[in-house]
């Protein structure tokens, strides 16, 4: 095989990055865009030469206008689309927002309408599905303090 066709063969996914904040009742912070019907989290696509951390850190700046740390990654999730191709998903754990970080969000007026706390329990009906199992396979790795390999948001290798 050529080096041309072999380079034909390779991945060349589409990666986003997130991260999952809390409030003290173990509620997560969803963001509302203005362009979608359904709530996401906050984050967004990994530029070309960005590592997904650092994609992550910017998404949340850009998004919610504070530097929270970021911590551990939850779980990677392969999930490719039928309109996008292969997609590899990364979720970090933003932990706990204090209350003056919660304070001091302020939303692109452009993109984002709301941000919000939520029950866990609310996230199938307020994302679509595949965020929706991801963002709950996240929340398990963080309980767990272990994080998680995921396929179409199903834990494989024994996860």
């Amino acid at each position: 095989m050529t080096e041309t066709e072999h380079e034909r063969r390779m991945a060349h996914p589409r990666m986003a990055a997130g991260a999952l904040f809390f409030d003290s009742r173990g509620h997560v912070l969803l963001v509302k865009p203005s362009y979608k019907p359904q709530w996401e989290i906050p984050g967004g696509y990994v530029e070309t030469g960005e590592s997904p951390y650092a994609a992550c850190r910017r998404e949340v700046q850009e998004e919610l206008g504070i530097t929270p740390t970021i911590g551990a990654l939850l779980v990677v999730d392969w999930a490719p689309s039928q309109k996008e191709g292969d997609k590899v998903l990364y979720v970090f754990d933003g932990g706990f927002l204090h209350q003056d970080d919660v304070d001091a969000i302020k939303l692109p007026p452009e993109e984002l309408l709301a941000a919000e706390f939520h029950p866990t329990d609310a996230l199938d009906d307020l994302l679509i599905p595949r965020l929706a199992l991801r963002v709950k396979r996240a929340i398990q790795a963080r309980d767990q303090a272990h994080p998680k390999y995921l396929e179409h948001g199903n834990p494989v290798c024994g996860g």
